[in-house]
């Protein structure tokens, strides 16, 4: 059981989903434009995927690996359509916000990745801890990204607004950043501020020149 500590932390930066392995990026790019929005995704991803690695890894052992796949699905599937009931039942307003994304957590590759990757092949422990440092470097970023975007784009936080609070007279807000675009900036922005922090996150050239064709 050593090293559990760092399957919690190291997905907040070093082992980032979406700044280092880039993924979950398509609702991490949807949902951001309040943080509201970003706060609920973020919290129905985190608990599908903490909950679904534990199930998948308890019953590791007797998962034929033929199926194994549909079963994993099958259980993703199954905590989604439990989470999209309880956004339903409980935030109506804030599930229509978010329409289809959280359904679309049975296709998040981050939650598929992180079943077949680990949690197949480790106990229920570790796969809880893995999979919610996951949950929460994902929550992270979409955090970040949801507050600029509402922040620098409609001048509020939560709906709060932000001018009288800061005493910034005149503030303008900017409307780019409630489009698409604005999350494709803000992302590539905190992905070359990670790497550049943290130089051991670039990947190597997949080719480099040899001192022959670089003399050419």
């Amino acid at each position: 059981m050593t090293g559990l500590p760092d399957r919690l932390t190291r997905p907040l930066i070093d082992e980032n989903p979406i700044t280092l392995q880039i993924l979950g990026i398509c609702s991490a790019l949807a949902v951001t434009t309040t943080l509201a929005t970003a706060l609920t995704m973020s919290l129905a991803l985190t608990v599908v995927i903490s909950l679904s690695a534990t199930l998948i890894s308890m019953i590791r052992n007797h998962i034929p690996h033929s199926v194994r796949l549909i079963i994993q699905i099958t259980i993703i599937s199954a905590l989604v359509i439990v989470m999209d009931g309880l956004l339903r039942a409980f935030a109506y307003e804030m599930s229509q916000r978010l329409s289809v994304f959280v359904g679309l957590i049975v296709t998040n590759c981050l939650v598929m990745g992180r079943a077949e990757a680990f949690a197949m092949r480790h106990p229920p422990g570790e796969s809880f801890l893995d999979a919610l440092g996951n949950g929460l470097g994902y929550s992270l970023i979409l955090i970040v990204v949801g507050t600029l975007r509402e922040g620098l784009g409609l001048g509020t936080i939560l709906g709060v607004p932000l001018a009288p609070m800061l005493g910034l007279d005149g503030f303008t807000t900017l409307a780019l950043m409630q489009r698409a675009p604005a999350a494709f900036f803000i992302l590539g922005l905190l992905i070359w501020a990670i790497r550049a922090w943290r130089p051991a996150q670039v990947e190597r050239p997949e080719y480099q020149l040899s001192s022959e064709e670089e003399d050419a």
